[in-house]
């Protein structure tokens, strides 16, 4: 690692007992700073993650958030799921206190070269596969940030010559003051987690953020057919490169292909990269075919626009499966897309009327489902074969699952235990 003495002896309060901050604690304290971690849950999914700290001279708070720890301060990092106008937060900058995120704690340290990956859509996508096509180069690649391992637990493992390709978020930029990567790549920007910024010009801001440290000697990978990205070409002081001119290949490749083009990849082997995979997990994931009804997961959409794709890329009557936690998005846009092939929607969760008003009046029925199994249940019960039950959320899953990935994984042994069912007695 670069720079292993920057943090010795440094006072550090990391704010959130998420993933991210348990890997930041334990790496901070092993070089040789004070650490301490607050977080204002105290239930047992927070006191499990605080069990997977490495020593008992991490002190850790739960339940309530002590303002003499910002003030003793020399730092604080503040995970991706805390906002800014939080309590620690807004103590750290009336205080004048140096707020970073965990993606910046590991940038320092990080010999790698870092390419970073953001969007409203396609994160997850784009960032394997640029992992995928580097790896078959030769090269020794860890992926990191909103997939794989947080980069402060892998960068311990990293050495000059490999490559860091991390999916990052508008949260996640939020507090980086000097994050650099060499690639930095936007794939769209729509209206999303407006429950957390006023307007999508706000949102918008945290987005550009990628490439503000930037300069000639870095690259800015931009959509060529999004006009908010064409203006932040204008803006960049490092050298821009536009995809979505290949007719071959979709947008999420064209945006890897620009990529590895930088690097002087072959072709060829991008090629059978692309071929060959066979998409992530929870993302327009096929489960089971039940007597002709098909389920498919796409618990990893989170946004109106994700919906939209998964619904154009599935040529058959589609049973909606929608709801979780609102993140102050218009629902109304699915409903071009939704029309004449949407036949049923079952909504559950926190935001489930809030979409019951959007989508009155698309075409087709809605009704409330107090659980996912339930959801399930009842759209198998109205399901005609040919049919696909399609899990697109459209909201985060915060409201009752731990992440989108969990939600995902539920209703797939859901799905599977169903099918087990009818073949039981079928």
């Amino acid at each position: 690692m670069l720079n292993c003495e920057y943090f010795k002896n440094k006072k550090i309060v990391i704010v959130g007992l998420a993933r991210s901050g348990v890997s930041c604690a334990n790496l901070l304290h092993k070089l040789g700073a004070e650490v301490r971690v607050t977080d204002i849950k105290d239930d047992p999914q927070t006191r499990s993650s605080a069990a997977g700290l490495i020593s008992s001279d991490i002190q850790v708070e739960l339940g309530s958030h002590s303002r003499e720890w910002i003030v003793g301060a020399d730092l604080v990092v503040i995970s991706p799921g805390v906002p800014l106008d939080s309590l620690c937060a807004t103590w750290a900058r009336k205080l004048n206190k140096l707020l970073i995120s965990e993606i910046e704690v590991a940038s320092i340290l990080s010999p790698a070269t870092i390419i970073a990956v953001t969007g409203s859509n396609g994160k997850t996508t784009v960032t394997t596969l640029i992992a995928k096509v580097l790896a078959e180069s030769g090269k020794k690649v860890f992926v990191c940030g909103n997939i794989g391992n947080p980069f402060c637990g892998e960068v311990e493992n990293m050495q000059e010559g490999d490559f860091a390709v991390l999916e990052i978020s508008s949260f996640q930029l939020e507090t980086i003051r000097n994050f650099k990567p060499k690639v930095a790549v936007i794939l769209n920007c729509t209206a999303n987690h407006l429950d957390r910024y006023k307007d999508i010009q706000e949102y918008w801001q945290a987005k550009k953020r990628i490439f503000m440290n930037q300069d000639k000697d870095d690259f800015l990978v931009l959509s060529s057919s999004d006009p908010l990205l064409q203006e932040a070409a204008l803006e960049a002081k490092s050298k821009v490169v536009f995809f979505g001119r290949q007719l071959k290949l979709n947008p999420n490749q064209e945006a890897v292909a620009a990529v590895g083009n930088i690097f002087g990849l072959d072709s060829e082997r991008m090629s059978k990269v692309f071929r060959e995979f066979k998409g992530i997990q929870h993302r327009l994931e096929e489960v089971a075919c039940v007597k002709g009804v098909k389920f498919v997961n796409d618990s990893k959409a989170t946004t109106a626009d994700s919906a939209i794709w998964a619904l154009n890329n599935i040529s058959s009557s589609v049973i909606l499966i929608a709801g979780g936690r609102h993140k102050g998005i218009d629902y109304r846009v699915i409903l071009p897309a939704a029309a004449g092939k949407v036949t049923h929607a079952f909504l559950i969760g926190e935001a489930k009327e809030i979409i019951a008003g959007d989508l009155a009046g698309g075409g087709f029925s809605v009704a409330y489902a107090a659980t996912l199994k339930e959801a399930v249940t009842q759209a198998y019960a109205v399901a005609r074969a040919g049919d696909c039950i399609l899990l697109s959320p459209m909201c985060s899953s915060y409201d009752m699952f731990k992440d989108y990935e969990e939600r995902g994984t539920v209703f797939k042994n859901i799905v599977l235990d169903l099918a087990q069912g009818e073949k039981i007695h079928g």
